[in-house]
């Protein structure tokens, strides 16, 4: 993995030479790694720590042997949670997986679970769900941080009501709620409690890690597992990444700018929040990286987004928004920050010649590869052209080792991003308030 500033470089004005150096202060910012280092270390958040945690690693073993005994035992896995409790998952589902429809006979073959994705609160989505499952066949992971998440809550309770026979939907009654739920939780609240009362399996969520920082922790690793995913290799890409935040003794990588890729990133980005891009767009090269973009989106605009300033992120997917949201980027206000992701493809017969379009003669042949690659280097070009800054993180085939990488790439430049900021990266004080009130006005 490595980050192509060329682009930015010719339409921010800076040189690479000058790229540490230059962040709107005569001060050399390669040299507040060190310091940005340790205000992270004291803010306490262990998204980056936990790869060298003993009681992590014991929980990863864990995770293992109960996806490996449940996978053959469950058709259907619901996922009920929100926001940081969700989108990583997502983004591995799509990503990971054969792009194919959930309910799907290759799944059935492979005896993997169909996973669903309970993200929201709609009843029309809940209740089509609802009809299509075998309760007797099915396993609920609840996943919520503080146990007591009301949208969440809400969902499990629904779903209890049915397993217990309370509803005249189901043939099956008096299901073992104990053999249908795992709940993924804090060390308190309402799920820690209800888990001790009915014996239900629980993984943890660390205290000091967030909803959108927890990707690679049990809320993200459990339903990868579940799905056959190869969490090691999730971890060991996490890991790898990890070394630029650590700052452990034999690491030497961690201050070293040129390897630092996350504090790479975070640097270009303020560059261009100092010269007015207050708007990042992440423009993944790839049919599979959607759900990406939207754990992405969650990631930057909770943690930038404080005491009057912040980043606005757009999803965005090529080559499908060169078509509907490029325009914009283009010739709308010179406000976005485009970031790139080159994905290098799997070796597919479609990319080596079979099915491709050909022109004049074989020597002419045209692959989907290449026509993707051109799709992107034209796109970054007419963004160059009218100096519009634009970048490109070159990522290999897409894996879980990979996919990893990357996770801990974008957490690791918004931890930095936040201390160039001057923010806490790592609250959210708007989302909280919010909260509060909705279950003020559900509960009146």
């Amino acid at each position: 993995m490595k980050i192509d500033f060329t682009n930015f470089f010719t339409t921010s004005g800076i040189s690479p030479e000058n790229f540490h150096r230059l962040a709107g202060h005569s001060a050399g910012f390669a040299d507040k790694i060190p310091e940005f280092l340790a205000k992270i270390k004291k803010r306490n958040q262990g998204f980056y720590q936990i790869f060298e945690d003993a009681d992590f690693q014991a929980e990863v073993e864990e995770i293992k042997k109960f996806a490996e005994k449940s996978r053959e035992k469950f058709t259907d896995i619901v996922l009920c949670g929100t926001g940081g409790s969700a989108l990583g998952t997502l983004a591995i589902q799509e990503s990971l997986l054969p792009k194919i429809p959930s309910f799907n006979h290759v799944q059935d073959k492979q005896k993997i679970p169909r996973l669903h994705v309970l993200e929201n609160i709609d009843a029309e989505v809940i209740a089509e769900l609802t009809e299509f499952l075998d309760f007797s066949k099915t396993l609920f992971l609840i996943i919520s941080k503080s146990g007591g998440t009301i949208e969440t809550i809400s969902q499990y309770k629904f779903f209890r009501r049915r397993l217990a026979g309370h509803s005249g939907i189901l043939t099956e009654k008096n299901l073992e709620l104990k053999n249908h739920f795992v709940f993924i939780t804090g060390k308190t609240g309402f799920l820690r409690e209800e888990a001790e009362r009915e014996g239900i399996q629980t993984f943890s969520v660390p205290e000091n890690i967030g909803g959108r920082f927890s990707v690679l922790t049990a809320v993200g690793l459990v339903p990868a597992a579940l799905m056959g995913i190869n969490i090691d290799e999730l971890l060991a890409g996490g890991a790898e990444i990890s070394t630029a935040l650590r700052g452990t003794a034999r690491d030497f990588q961690s201050t070293d700018f040129a390897k630092n890729l996350p504090f790479q990133l975070a640097l270009a980005q303020f560059l261009a929040l100092q010269n007015g891009q207050t708007q990042n767009v992440l423009m993944p090269y790839s049919a599979k990286m959607k759900n990406f973009g939207n754990w992405w989106a969650q990631l930057l605009a909770e943690s930038t987004g404080k005491d009057g300033k912040g980043i606005t992120p757009i999803p965005a997917q090529g080559v499908t928004d060169q078509h509907s949201q490029l325009q914009l980027f283009v010739d709308g206000p010179a406000d976005k920050l485009v970031i790139f992701m080159e994905i290098l493809p799997h070796p597919h017969p479609l990319l080596e010649g079979e099915g491709a379009i050909r022109r004049k003669s074989n020597a002419d042949l045209k692959t989907f590869e290449k026509l993707m690659q051109a799709e992107l280097r034209g796109t970054a070009q007419s963004l160059t052209e009218k100096n519009r800054p634009n970048l490109t993180i070159q990522v290999g085939e897409i894996s879980p080792r990979n996919f990893g990488k990357l996770f801990m790439l974008f957490m690791g430049a918004t931890a930095f991003l936040g201390e160039f900021m001057g923010i806490n990266a790592f609250n959210q004080p708007g989302v909280e308030r919010g909260k509060n009130l909705a279950k003020k006005f559900f509960l009146d």
